[in-house]
């Protein structure tokens, strides 16, 4: 008798336990459910009211293709975190333009451009300059210009005059005339126009000197290597290369332009340094810059097989100049100087140890020289070249 009611209190004890185990597990299934109800409304709602932002993408070439890539993978992420969707209203290059009406039409627009097709000559586009179609955008539209055009100038000044935003890669706009540049930046500024991808690519060189400049730091000194492509030939000079064999292995690997004097004349050098001086608040024209090509006068007319047939005889002259330098413990670097009202853009021996000593390959360097960074420099550096990098630029 004494076992089995021992038994009984034993066994109600567990029936007890058991239902408040029971009843524990099915109040937290029901949280569970509750929680996963409560984020499937929540990302519903999330995008039920994900804000659309318009834009207008100009150049569908390799930054751009990249671009649209980037974008498209990135759209969960722009809604969980930001509540927008950047739309693009339309696509252009220099034959014409193409509205778009969704991701689908985006992305057949890239791969056809990418297949050859201009976009003058895709279904349903239209031919001539999209100027009516970038004025009939809302207000806060976004003008995306990742093409290397200078035409795109006027377009880009006549939308931040509608109150629309810009935001761009290339540098020929902010780098042409600097009525222009005040124009597109404002004065004061009024930062509708985003152009971190001007200089070093992804790199956010614009951005640190913004920093700089909104924190009264005076910068007395800006210097770097802004070309991939010049630093992949310094790499090869300081290992003692022949200067020919670089440029023509850089034009074998894509690294160039077609006309490599393009790359070694400096002026892409030059529009990125006037840039950031220009950040800085000076008033200089691109003429303004002291640009010192890397080949002579004597091989500036002559035709791309001739130049390039032509480049033996510049081997000497690299060699004994890369000699020197290694002989003071300094290395050559192609590089832009910009202090004391000038900017100088050429040929330079820096110190071995220095930030610009220790590049190598396609980086890009800049360096700030400030109140607060006098001997050692803020520095920012990192790859400076590539679509990919660019069009990361642009989007952020």
């Amino acid at each position: 008798v004494a076992a089995s009611a021992s038994a009984s209190r034993y066994y109600r004890t567990s029936l007890r336990r058991w239902r408040r185990c029971m009843t524990r597990r099915t109040a937290l299934g029901v949280f569970l459910l509750l929680a996963c109800a409560v984020s499937a409304v929540n990302n519903s709602t999330m995008a039920a009211t994900c804000r659309p932002v318009p834009f207008a993408l100009l150049g569908l070439g390799g930054v751009g293709a990249a671009f649209v890539e980037s974008l498209l993978g990135a759209r969960a992420r722009h809604a969980e975190k930001f509540g927008l969707e950047l739309a693009c209203a339309l696509v252009a290059d220099s034959s014409g333009y193409l509205s778009i009406g969704d991701d689908a039409a985006l992305k057949a627009a890239a791969a056809a451009k990418a297949g050859g097709t201009p976009v003058a000559s895709m279904a349903g586009a239209t031919k001539g300059d999209p100027a009516a179609a970038l004025a009939a955008l809302p207000k806060d539209a976004i003008i995306v210009d990742v093409s290397a055009s200078s035409t795109t100038a006027a377009l880009l000044v006549a939308a931040i005059e509608r109150g629309q935003k810009v935001v761009a890669a290339n540098k020929k706009p902010f780098s042409s005339e600097q009525a222009t540049y005040d124009a597109l930046v404002g004065t004061p500024r009024h930062g509708r126009a985003k152009h971190e991808s001007t200089v070093g690519a992804g790199l956010p060189a614009v951005a640190a000197l913004e920093r700089l400049v909104a924190a009264d730091d005076p910068v007395a000194k800006i210097a770097g290597t802004f070309s991939g492509t010049l630093g992949y030939v310094m790499t090869g000079l300081q290992e003692g290369r022949p200067f020919s064999e670089i440029v023509l292995e850089a034009k074998a690997k894509g690294y160039t332009e077609p006309d490599p004097r393009d790359d070694l004349g400096g002026v892409d050098v030059a529009r990125k340094a006037l840039i950031l001086a220009r950040g800085l608040g000076w008033k200089l024209e691109l003429g303004d810059v002291n640009v010192t090509p890397l080949y002579p006068d004597a091989l500036a007319d002559l035709s791309v097989p001739d130049f390039l047939a032509a480049l033996p005889s510049l081997d000497a002259d690299f060699k004994t100049r890369a000699a020197d330098a290694a002989a003071a413990g300094k290395t050559l670097r192609y590089a832009a100087t910009v202090a004391d009202g000038k900017l100088d853009v050429g040929l330079q021996a820096v110190a071995l140890d220095s930030p610009l000593g220790s590049l190598s390959g396609t980086d890009n360097l800049v360096e700030y020289y400030t109140k607060w960074y006098p001997t050692s420099p803020l520095v920012v550096q990192g790859a400076g070249a590539g679509a990919g990098t660019t069009a990361a630029g642009v989007i952020a």
